[in-house]
């Protein structure tokens, strides 16, 4: 079982800067597979960054490149995402993702990079970002 909380979010004026956390517990071993996502309402929940360390892939959509940043903690299961120079366009309930990674035909592990909602098992509640 494993858990994802968000916090962070809240009201900030455009040009300014946000971080969000999300804490992971529960079985978190392996999990390597991680993101942020967001969405508003009457769109699809799309990748906003992925960072996936058992390849050292990391994903930003072209909307927030140059202007967010995704981490991991030092030493806990934390995830996070520093957002700078905000947009109202950013407005959106913010979501974080974890997945173990999958096994590669042939040995090895992957995690997959369709972008897709559906290559993350785990997701947290939500926090809410409004920038105006």
């Amino acid at each position: 079982h494993v858990q994802l909380v968000e916090s962070g979010g809240g009201s900030v004026q455009a040009g300014g800067s946000l971080t969000l956390s999300c804490a992971v517990s529960g079985f978190t071993f392996g999990i390597n597979c991680m993101g942020w996502y967001r969405q508003v309402p009457g769109r699809e929940r799309e990748a906003v960054a992925l960072i996936y360390t058992v390849d050292g892939f990391i994903y930003y959509a072209d909307s927030v490149k140059g202007r967010f940043t995704i981490s991991k903690g030092a030493a806990l299961n934390t995830l996070y995402l520093q957002m700078d120079s905000l947009k109202p366009e950013d407005t959106a309930m913010y979501y974080c993702a974890a997945e173990h990674p999958r096994r590669a035909s042939g040995g090895g592990v992957y995690c997959p990079k369709s972008l897709a909602r559906r290559d993350f098992a785990y997701w947290g509640q939500g926090t809410q970002v409004t920038v105006s």
